[in-house]
């Protein structure tokens, strides 16, 4: 409930202080009093986008405050529990306009956003006029606000999982599809590189071996021939054949030398020994750089092989393997495509059926909403004198989507036998007005945590249809906060508590002021209503007798 209002430099409000009560809450005044721009004050410290310049003429800032009651359960806490603000028996909401434009809010002396407070107003205040804003003209809004009135939030909360689920499924074989193609187009490719890096089967690192071996043979091939002539000077044909001659001929005349050669005999054999060694490497440098020479061709075909294949699909010669498991995968993707897009097309179509029956329960559930709603407008227009005027909620199909597969709309008809149509091209102002009563009255039937306001509902209508629509405010009124802002004093008499709204002149400064009446005031006011400027006893009179009934 709307407790109080606290306005301060806006337009023509200087300062002005409202304390509102639970029932009903009436503001009468003459046109141009003000009235509209209370509910603008009220607008702007709940977020609602109004008008741009609200500071008054010479203030440096205007500022509105509303404190609302919360009591335990309202759906205002949970908003305030999302932003991370404190939440308390007692809801404040502060906002300053200054006046270069720079607006600030708080939220129970929290700094907060535009956006919460006007998360914070859908869960406060439900502002409704003749030029309804809420969406009960619009009828885009209509299948909303015909599930709000069925409680449909968890078959909407299922068609929404299960649509979800489907558009999964779809991205799904249409991601699988579009790579199947992909594939498709270069299966011959795949095929005939698969082959061809399957028959050579480079092994990880050979590369690098190979291009060793051949550099091995081909050094071996240019030194080994001076090796070869080395081991020929060393052998028998070379050194050690005349050593071991030099060696015999000492030998034999070494007994008559008298000991004088044996220092060179003892030199020549261990030359002897040298030499053998010598010459018994130089001999296993020989075998080691033995090679075929079909194998140094051999090595070069193959590193060349692979070297080519390498440059071919522009990878490193190590990277042919990589490649290789990859286009294999690929291929085996094309191979097992068929079974995999028909596996998630059964996927998609189980999504679908899914989906359909999500549909199909939402569907029943809105049909059965309507029937309800219907019923219950006809006995919400009875009362408001348009017991021949009939409301029916139409249902038709649509594209499935998210919300299920319906498109609602709400159509009247004010005679028996008149074609039916939307509410804004077949209702008049005055039956417009009722049925958007009517219609308001069935769709927040036990929101009693809202602050409902009706800002001149009863434009257009007068006499006993004024009356009824003041006493079905009064009756809605016993369940929630109502204020009503009214020209109408049909509608005046049904009010609990009573505002007037009135201009000022002081110091050549126009500014609005809003007085609470007490009962004899309210007479004069309902007076006014009744007979204009010049209030007279039989208006007086009449005016009691509104006040009365």
């Amino acid at each position: 409930m709307l407790r109080s209002l606290d306005i301060r430099d806006l337009l023509i409000i200087d300062r002005l202080e409202l304390g509102f009560q639970p029932g009903l809450n009436v503001l009468t005044g003459e046109t141009g009093a003000g009235k509209s721009i209370l509910l603008d004050a009220l607008g702007f410290v709940l977020g609602w986008r109004g008008r741009a310049e609200l500071v008054r003429t010479g203030a440096d800032q205007g500022e509105v405050t509303a404190v609302f009651d919360l009591p335990a359960g309202h759906p205002a806490r949970a908003v305030l529990d999302e932003a991370g603000l404190p939440a308390g028996d007692e809801l404040i909401l502060r906002r300053v306009n200054a006046a270069d434009g720079r607006k600030t809010a708080w939220v129970n002396d929290r700094r907060a956003s535009g956006e919460v407070l006007r998360a914070l107003s859908e869960t406060l205040v439900e502002l409704h006029g003749q030029h309804d804003d809420r969406g009960l003209l619009n009828p885009r809004g209509h299948r909303a606000l015909l599930d709000d009135f069925a409680g449909n939030a968890g078959l909407l909360s299922d068609t929404a999982t299960a649509w979800s689920r489907l558009a999964t499924a779809r991205k799904a074989q249409e991601k699988a599809e579009a790579a199947l193609d992909a594939v498709r187009a270069e299966e011959e490719f795949l095929r005939h590189a698969v082959a061809e890096l399957d028959k050579l089967d480079p092994a990880q690192g050979e590369e690098g071996i190979l291009d060793i071996r051949r550099r091995e043979m081909q050094a071996a091939g240019k030194i080994r021939e001076d090796i070869r002539r080395a081991h020929q000077a060393l052998g028998p044909e070379g050194a050690e054949g005349p050593m071991r001659d030099a060696m015999r001929w000492l030998e034999g005349v070494a007994d008559r030398a008298e000991g004088r050669l044996d220092a060179a005999l003892e030199a020549l054999n261990r030359a002897l020994i040298e030499l053998g060694e010598a010459e018994q490497g130089v001999a296993d440098t020989l075998d080691a750089l033995d090679f075929d020479p079909g194998e140094l061709e051999r090595v070069e075909e193959r590193l060349f092989a692979i070297r080519a294949l390498a440059r071919k699909h522009s990878v490193a010669p190590d990277d042919l393997g990589t490649l290789a498991a990859d286009l294999r995968a690929r291929l085996e993707a094309l191979d097992g495509g068929e079974a995999e897009i028909a596996r998630l097309r059964e996927a998609t179509e189980a999504a679908r059926k899914a989906h359909g029956t999500a549909c199909a329960a939402l569907t029943e559930a809105r049909k059965a909403a309507a029937i309800r709603l219907d019923a219950a407008m006809a006995g919400e227009l009875a009362p408001l004198k348009m017991e021949r005027a009939s409301f029916s909620t139409e249902i038709a199909s649509a594209d499935p989507g998210p919300e299920g597969a319906d498109q609602v709309a709400f159509t009247v008809a004010t005679n028996p036998g008149a074609p039916a149509g939307p509410l804004n091209k077949i209702a008049s102002g005055g039956e417009l007005s009722r049925f958007l009563l009517a219609l308001k009255v069935c769709l927040t039937r036990g929101q009693t945590a809202l602050t409902m306001i009706f800002d001149e509902i009863d434009r257009g209508v007068g006499g006993a249809t004024a009356d009824a629509v003041g006493r079905r405010l009064a009756r809605l009124a016993e369940e929630a906060q109502v204020l009503v802002v009214t020209h109408s004093p049909q509608v005046a008499a049904r009010g609990a508590h009573h505002w007037r709204v009135a201009k000022a002149v002081s110091d050549g400064m126009t500014t609005s002021q809003v007085t609470p009446l007490s009962p004899r005031e309210r007479v004069d006011e309902v007076a006014r209503m009744l007979a204009g400027d010049t209030i007279t006893d039989a208006a007086r009179e009449a005016a009691r007798a509104l006040l009365k009934t």
